[in-house]
């Protein structure tokens, strides 16, 4: 029962994610020591299940272990420069070789359809081609990289009809030139490439890297695009994560809304950093994803999931959409990606110089982050900005919670002479004041 429940709770709290998401296009790309790992079936069918929400997918992938271990059965030295490989002709048929054998490999792990499996009646296609303009980079530091390559176009308006009739799309990192020339390219190239010309509205880069931390060892979860480039400069990033996050930064300044780096030794990694709050990764965006801020009439609908399960309870009155509507001037929300995650009411008293603060709900799942804090921080502001010289609030259940953030005491007849009129003897709340 208990299974139940939770499956039941977790069901809801990603469907604002399936409704924001259905329709959107995401660049999903990943490198080649994914598929060596042999994480590639749980993968398709992680991305198959984007695709039965209404997803469009377009996916890139690398091939870089793949190109060595071509070079190592021909005996041939691998040559790199900056990080970029030098591509002669040898290097060249490799890439094509590794490229080619990746391909079918994705497109057999796309076509599972056993039943009991994710895969079951999935029926996806999966479209490649002749998708990608390449250039040659040239000559850098006075180093020829020779056949290697940079994106110059994606062939978008070929994608897009083929993304519309339900297909998915693969991308290699190879491009070919208009006279005819193939390019070897970097995975992350063509995946920014591919995200700006079809303007996705994320881009997954799922990564063989572990979580990114700072210098100080804490978890980078979110970072606006100024940041990333910051933390870029300090050098204080390991090669292949930086090289990631320059990637991210160039996305993010085109205009990809979301740019992601995630593991993937965790099992369901995208579907985390996709559906959760917090996710499992990194993400890279041009401004910060979470406001905290006055409320709207468009923010009623999150106001009262946010609210519903209290009411159900005991824990707070029940209010009607009307009332919330009528009241919407009063709130404030915390939101996040386009989702609200906490909400309070400031009711204020003029004649008395005081407000109260009511309605004070963070979503249980992000309740240990410290919204709940920065809500009654906000509040506390919004009151002062007014004039207001005292904070109330009335409550049968965080008494506590209110006590260790300077709350104290109070009696109903310490209330506005309009509130102790509405204070519901039924409920008993208890009265608790701060001093602003």
């Amino acid at each position: 029962m208990e299974n139940t429940v939770q499956f039941v709770q977790w069901l809801r709290s990603v469907a604002p994610y399936i409704h924001a998401f259905r329709g959107k296009t995401f660049v999903v790309a990943f490198p080649g020591e994914l598929v060596t790992a042999g994480a590639l079936p749980v993968l398709a069918q992680d991305l198959s299940l984007l695709h039965a929400l209404g997803i469009k997918v377009v996916i890139v992938h690398g091939s870089r272990p793949q190109v060595e271990e071509q070079l190592a059965l021909r005996n041939v030295e691998a040559r790199f420069h900056n990080g970029l490989r030098i591509t002669d002709t040898a290097a060249l048929e490799c890439a094509k070789e590794a490229a080619g054998e990746l391909r079918l490999d994705i497109e057999a792990a796309f076509s599972q359809g056993l039943p009991n499996t994710p895969m079951a009646h999935s029926e996806i296609r999966i479209i490649s081609g002749n998708f990608v303009t390449a250039r040659p980079i040239g000559v850098i530091d006075g180093v020829d990289l020779e056949m290697t390559g940079v994106t110059r176009k994606i062939a978008y308006e070929t994608i897009h009809p083929i993304l519309n009739a339900g297909g998915l799309v693969l991308l290699s990192p190879l491009g070919f030139s208009p006279t005819g020339e193939t390019f070897n390219l970097t995975m992350e190239d063509v995946a920014v490439a591919a995200a700006t010309a079809l303007r996705a509205d994320k881009l997954i880069f799922i990564s063989e890297t572990p979580m990114m931390t700072n210098a100080a060892g804490d978890e980078l979860r979110e970072l606006t695009s100024a940041q990333a480039d910051a933390l870029l400069k300090s050098s204080e990033l390991p090669p292949d994560i930086a090289f990631y996050l320059e990637h991210c930064v160039q996305a993010s300044r085109r205009g990809v809304p979301r740019v992601h780096i995630v593991p993937f030794n965790v099992d369901g990694s995208a579907l985390l950093e996709i559906f959760t709050h917090d996710g499992v990764g990194t993400m890279v965006s041009y401004e910060n994803l979470e406001s905290l801020r006055q409320a709207t009439i468009e923010d009623v609908g999150g106001i009262l999931k946010l609210i519903e399960p209290l009411e159900a309870d005991g824990t707070l009155v029940k209010r009607g959409r009307e009332l919330i509507e009528r009241e919407i001037d009063y709130f404030s929300v915390i939101e996040h990606d386009g989702v609200i995650f906490g909400c309070a009411a400031l009711y204020p008293f003029p004649a008395e110089n005081m407000a109260e603060m009511a309605c004070l709900i963070v979503n249980p799942e992000v309740q240990t982050q410290g919204d709940g804090e920065r809500l009654l921080k906000h509040m506390e502001n919004r009151a002062r900005a007014a004039g207001l010289k005292k904070l109330f609030v009335l409550t049968t259940r965080t008494a506590h919670w209110f006590l260790k953030r300077g709350f104290a005491p109070a009696t109903i007849d310490d209330l506005p002479k309009d509130r102790q009129h509405m204070y519901n003897w039924q409920r008993k709340s208890l009265v608790f004041m701060k001093n602003l």
